[in-house]
């Protein structure tokens, strides 16, 4: 009887230890999650930055390709009847 009841207090020492161990892997994968949350938010704000940047350089361009397009119909004044 009283090997099963040291048995018993092993499983539970046992039971413990495994609870205190997962306890902190869980710690120690709240923490790493935090930071990749966190790497996240930032490498969303870089990428809405650089959507932006782009955007305004495509912006910038828009005019320019306008005035190709009325050089091209003053040098062709045919190809732009026709395309009218």
């Amino acid at each position: 009887m009283i090997s099963e009841f040291q048995e018993l207090s092993d499983k539970i020492d046992r039971l413990a230890q495994l609870a205190q161990a997962l306890r902190s892997e869980n710690y120690l994968l709240r923490q790493a999650n935090a930071l990749l949350s966190a790497e996240n938010v930032d490498f969303k704000h870089r990428l809405l930055q650089a959507q932006q940047r782009v955007e305004a350089m495509l912006a910038q361009l828009e005019p320019a390709d306008d005035s190709l397009d009325d050089h091209e119909a003053a040098a062709n004044p045919d190809d732009a009847e026709a395309a009218q």
